[in-house]
């Protein structure tokens, strides 16, 4: 009698499995109901959407001094932000989702003092390093002292050993080791401060000595260094003062009215640009991906899974947005992610197909995300493979955008990336077109990153891989965390009723059993 109960059991599972009630093998490929929310997106997002809302982002920067900062040294938050924050609300609010503008604080530095005097000539700015101790009130007052321009400036003590530092302002430009180790051989030669100038068009800014040295540290911009490095001997005057204040600013955070609110999926993008420009690349196209998508499947889909989108505030100036969202979290809220899609610029105009590397198969840098990750990198590796066509390469969890705190708390992650100021190499040009030995975004961070610095072929691909991953995952995240879609678990539960039943014991058994 058991072994015909047995027999039943392994019959009822083939049986199960062949209908489709138990689970498929792990790799088995899906289709049908699992991906037809993903279909639809795909279907209906369009690279012309996005256009428009990029072409909104770009008339607010225009009104708006021409950026969509978060902040500024001078204002607590910009009106181009502002007037963005304004505008992705007024898109979520019409799509039906519940929303919230999410207000947090930060520290900043401010400036007190940021100049470089020449007795008799000039006034420079000069931008004091973080983690650089300050100048006293009126500076630090003594002769420039020029340190020879190679390669490797101001990193060998050698390199100060031809002349006398002592009391003096170095001058040192910047490259071919960390600033910290230019400052530290300034010191030692005997120098009272240290102006390092860039080796590139444009200011010295929002760069770090990483540990904080005996001497005041400062950036100056490379045409101002090519001045006073014909000013050798010049008495010069270095007053970099800051103090902290406190600054706010937001988050937007839009929500499904339906799917499983435990279980949530979550899109992010950050919202702000830089001080310097516009940012309709970096990031007004991770930000445009995303309004399009939400719209497109709206705020009350028929998904298992709630989808919650982020518009992040303050990314520019360190992540601040996203990690004061997380950090806001209890454990439980925590808990109620399933998983985090990162979109920070996808239309690099000379664009690379780049995919976090979640598993790190690559084995460079910071290492494999939380469980789950590989799994994202997988789902987006394959469409753009089977899909589109189209060969992508990892790219490491770095750091530099908004996955980082939600790797710091176990909430597995991935996303797509372009490329920003790294160079397209000769291979990548051969794989993906494009300029070998440009930049992937030329204008990162500068004035010129506006509508004309886009490759909407680029945008149109990544924002259907991103259209695809958020319908997949909203339908089910079994593969990322073992919880089954609404309608598996139902099968699941009749199942597992039939299979108590076929495996029962009746009367004869005890009978036996006791015999």
């Amino acid at each position: 009698m058991r072994a015909a109960r047995r027999a039943g059991v392994v019959l009822l599972s083939t049986l199960l499995l062949v209908g489709g009630l138990l689970a498929p093998p792990a790799g088995a490929a899906a289709g049908g109901k699992e991906t037809k929310l993903a279909e639809q997106l795909v279907k209906k997002v369009k690279a012309s959407n996005a256009n428009r809302h990029l072409i909104a982002f770009q008339r607010i920067a225009d009104a708006n001094g021409g950026n969509r900062a978060s902040a500024t040294a001078t204002q607590i938050e910009t009106p181009g932000f502002d007037a963005s924050v304004a505008y992705v609300v007024s898109q979520v609010k019409a799509a039906g989702f519940e929303y919230e503008v999410q207000e947090f604080s930060y520290p900043v530095e401010v400036s007190l003092a940021s100049s470089l005097s020449v007795a008799g000539g000039g006034t420079f700015e000069i931008i004091k390093m973080t983690a650089s101790i300050e100048t006293p009130v009126g500076g630090v007052s003594g002769p420039l002292a020029v340190v020879p321009q190679d390669a490797t400036t101001g990193c060998e003590a050698a390199d100060f050993a031809g002349q006398d530092f002592t009391g003096k302002v170095a001058l040192i430009r910047r490259g071919g080791c960390t600033f910290e180790a230019k400052a530290l051989n300034a010191a030692a030669a005997g120098a009272a401060a240290a102006a390092i100038s860039n080796n590139v068009d444009g200011p010295l800014a929002n760069v770090t000595i990483t540990n904080t040295g005996p001497i005041p540290v400062g950036g100056l911009s490379q045409a101002d260094g090519d001045i006073l490095a014909g000013l050798g001997g010049s008495v010069v005057t270095v007053d970099m003062r800051t103090e902290e204040q406190t600054r706010t600013s937001h988050n937007v955070i839009a929500q499904t009215k339906t799917g499983r609110k435990n279980n949530v999926v979550m899109v992010g993008a950050h919202l702000d640009s830089v001080v310097a420009g516009p940012g309709i690349n970096d990031n007004g196209s991770g930000s445009a991906a995303l309004l399009d998508i939400a719209t497109q499947l709206g705020g009350s889909p028929k998904t298992n899974n709630a989808v919650r989108f982020a518009w992040w505030g303050a990314e520019e100036l360190g992540l601040i947005g996203s990690t004061e969202y997380v950090k806001s979290l209890s454990f439980e809220q925590q808990l109620d992610i399933a998983l985090y899609l990162n979109f920070d610029m996808v239309a690099s105009p000379n664009a690379a197909y780049f995919v976090y590397d979640g598993d790190n198969s690559d084995g460079v840098g910071a290492g494999a995300g939380p469980y789950g990750s590989a799994q994202i990198e997988a789902t987006f590796v394959n469409f753009f493979r089977d899909r589109l066509g189209v060969p992508t390469e990892g790219t490491d969890f770095s750091g530099r955008s908004d996955y980082g705190e939600f790797i710091a708390n176990g909430i597995p992650a991935g996303g797509l990336f372009t490329g920003a100021e790294g160079i397209k190499t000769a291979a990548q040009a051969a794989k993906w077109g494009g300029t070998a030995g440009s930049a992937y975004d030329p204008c990162y961070h500068q004035k010129c990153d506006t509508l004309g610095n886009l490759d909407r072929v680029a945008l149109d691909r990544n924002l259907d891989a991103a259209a695809w991953a958020t319908g997949v995952y909203a339908y089910s995240t079994e593969e990322i965390n073992g919880v089954p879609p609404r309608d598996k678990r139902a099968q699941l539960r009749a199942q597992s009723q039939r299979m108590s039943l076929l495996a029962a014991p009746d009367a004869h058994d005890h009978g036996a059993a006791a015999a």
